[in-house]
């Protein structure tokens, strides 16, 4: 077996973190023969939640499992990390569009990113998912400038997914008959799904989205809506 690597998940306390937990203990995410020392890091009025993750972990022996460290100390949780998956954000609520949660988030992943430059290895590996995910993880990035701007990446796979699932159900094809979808920008009333190097495989040929469906009234209109 590997030496064991040390693995953050923000907002553990949270029902995203708790469905990513079990699949990062077992060997699904980072493969059956690494060990795993498991970070899980949130707010303080959560701890007693967390706590409650934290015994559902023991409690399933996962052999990979090396160590499981509760915390809402970030000198702790950023400590010499190989992979922060920073999962906590402050929700979207009712009447909110993305812009409004910027104020909020940038202070958190402000501080994030300036925990990472200071207590993580330099080789980390981020992963945004706390929206608005693209914003989020430019402002941790810019806060850790001696990490390689490589290793941060975010995950908008939901709105991705959307988008090739729109133009299947449209041309009677599936998902993975699609490719070449883009986003760009965050999951709100500015984002563009952007199908102009898009393809979609038909009758075994694959063939430019704009060309297969023959609708730009729809592309332009009811797809983007």
């Amino acid at each position: 077996m590997s030496e064991p690597i040390r693995v953050l998940v923000t907002g553990a306390a949270g029902q995203i973190a708790y469905s990513l937990l079990y699949s990062i203990g077992n060997g699904s995410v980072f493969g059956k023969d690494q060990p795993i020392i498991l970070v899980l890091l949130d707010i303080t009025p959560m701890m007693g939640v967390l706590d409650g993750v934290l015994m559902e972990l023991q409690d399933c022996a996962l052999p990979l499992l090396k160590d499981v460290i509760a915390t809402d100390k970030e000198d702790v949780a950023f400590k010499d990390l190989d992979v922060a998956i920073l999962v906590g954000s402050m929700p979207r609520r009712d009447g909110m569009e993305r812009k409004d949660l910027l104020k909020a988030n940038v202070k958190i992943f402000k501080c994030q990113g300036a925990a990472l430059e200071k207590y993580a290895k330099k080789s980390v590996k981020v992963r945004v998912g706390g929206n608005p995910a693209n914003t989020n993880c430019l402002t941790a990035a810019k806060s850790a400038p001696s990490i390689p701007k490589e290793n941060f990446s975010c995950l908008t796979r939901l709105d991705h997914n959307r988008a090739k699932a729109q133009i299947a159900l449209k041309l009677g094809v599936t998902s993975d008959d699609v490719k070449n979808v883009i986003i760009w920008g965050n999951h709100s009333s500015t984002q563009y799904p952007d199908v102009s190097h898009a393809k979609v495989k038909l009758q075994g040929k694959e063939v430019g989205v704009y060309d297969a469906l023959k609708d730009d009234s729809w592309l332009k209109g009811e797809f983007i809506t």
